[in-house]
């Protein structure tokens, strides 16, 4: 007994000796400056920290998103594998227990007369009751790093959650507005239609009165098929875009309530924060750097192989060649070895398992830098959209404002035999592509906002 308490004693003291490095993260030259503004943040307050409830106003989108994050497929199956890299964590954490089994056998041997024992018994009955106990002293630091390999391991099936609830807000958000924007072009389109079918009837009357040919009747009754055949489209493409939303949000296709384009707004203020707050906002940058660790810890696991593994291995229980003696005083056997294995030639196997963890430990540093370029470009492309959409709505503004003017002053002056039926028809379908670019640019401004809310990492929180 007093020969493996030495043995233990000697296993506590040798664990001080860890071969195991610790991880600090690396310097990182891409954090300055990361983004491309010429406004550079001063502070670390960013609108990824504001949560997506009180980042959007709207209630029926505001709806729609708790729905998506209950129901939605993808993040179904990021919560199935933060599972598995769950309970792939809590083995880790039980790699400093011993291994612990049981037994329980029976056997019967015929002898032959020939052999060694086979003048005495023809045979043999054993009956056997045991069990086994194998510990491992984690000397070198394996059994840690392995743990926290793990560890690493069910953190980036967090952050990859994260990634996939902060896609989803995203999604929603932008499927919803574009929804909104197609219900206003729609509308834009019906008043279109009705204004061109009176001027058809119009124009026909300015025929019969001897002011217009047949051409311009002719194009006014184009211009209004031309109408109606741009309402068909933006019917499919609403049929098609509820269609996506529903998707989205993991249910059977169906009409989607909403509200109207003119009633978004965005009011939360635009704040980036230093770029080294993309290391705790970004999902996919902190899963990239739990990556890192893992795949650091793992060149730990590799390194501790070089160093020898001690082993305490014991086994006890009751044998006998009767039944009803074995659990007799006797019967008890015990078996305890303390062993020390060093590897000297394996085929190279150990060196070559060495050189791959680095490898793969540079690879997994080469990904958390590029992610963070990544992010840094994402956000600078974002802030630009906006300041550029932002700047450019106010000059669609002022060009629907005069074409509307010029649509009605050509209608006019035909009427007076002043202008061609071409000037009124070149009108129209100005001002018409005006109102619908004006849609468009309003989407694209909350668009920009949510890709910018997005691409700082907002929407998981």
């Amino acid at each position: 007994m007093s020969k493996v308490m030495v043995v233990v004693v000697m296993a506590t003291t040798l664990q001080s000796c860890f071969v195991a490095k610790e991880y600090s993260r690396p310097e990182l030259e891409e954090t300055e400056n990361l983004y491309r503004t010429d406004n550079l943040p001063q502070d670390s307050l960013s609108m990824a920290d504001v949560s997506w409830k009180d980042m959007f106003t709207d209630q029926h989108l505001k709806q729609y998103i708790e729905e998506g994050l209950q129901n939605n497929l993808d993040i179904r199956v990021a919560i199935q594998q933060m599972s598995a890299a769950e309970a792939y964590m809590r083995q880790g954490k039980a790699g400093y227990l011993p291994t612990l089994g049981v037994n329980a056998q029976v056997s019967h041997q015929e002898l032959s007369e020939n052999s060694q024992f086979g003048g005495l018994f023809s045979s043999l009955d054993q009956y056997e009751l045991s069990g086994s106990l194998s510990w491992e002293a984690d000397i070198w630091g394996k059994i840690r790093s392995t743990k926290r390999a793990g560890e690493a391991s069910y953190l980036q099936s967090v952050a990859a959650h994260q990634a996939v609830k902060t896609q989803l807000v995203s999604s929603i958000a932008t499927v919803y507005y574009q929804l909104l924007a197609l219900d206003a072009q729609l509308e834009v389109t019906k008043q279109t239609i009705t204004a061109r079918e009176n001027s058809v009837t119009t124009i026909q009357a300015l025929k019969e009165a001897g002011q217009v040919n047949q051409v311009a009747v002719d194009g006014n009754i184009a211009q209004y098929n031309n109408a109606k055949a741009l309402l068909v489209d933006i019917e499919v493409a609403i049929f098609k875009t509820e269609n996506t939303l529903n998707l989205l949000l993991g249910r059977s296709s169906q009409n989607i309530e909403r509200t109207l384009l003119d009633n978004q707004s965005l009011e939360t203020e635009i704040k980036l924060g230093v770029p080294a707050t993309l290391l705790r906002n970004r999902p996919d940058v902190m899963a990239s750097e739990y990556a890192l660790i893992n795949a650091f810890e793992m060149t730990n696991v590799a390194r501790s192989e070089f160093y020898p593994s001690l082993t305490i291995t014991a086994s006890g229980g009751f044998q006998s060649l009767e039944l009803d003696e074995l659990f007799s005083v006797n019967s008890l056997f015990a078996n305890i070895i303390g062993g020390l294995a060093q590897p000297i030639f394996n085929k190279r196997a150990i060196k070559t398992q060495h050189e791959v963890a680095l490898a793969q430990q540079e690879q997994a540093l080469l990904g958390f830098k590029k992610s963070l370029l990544v992010a840094g470009n994402e956000v600078s492309n974002a802030l630009y959209d906006y300041d550029a959409q932002t700047e450019k709505f106010e000059f669609r503004v002022n060009e629907v404002e005069a074409l509307r003017q010029a649509e009605a002053n050509s209608e006019e002056l035909l009427v007076n035999g002043y202008a061609t039926y071409l000037d009124l028809l070149t009108a129209r379908q100005n001002a018409l592509s005006a109102e619908l670019n004006l849609i468009d640019n309003k989407l694209n401004q909350l668009l920009s906002i949510v890709n910018l809310y997005e691409a700082l990492g907002g929407g998981w929180k």
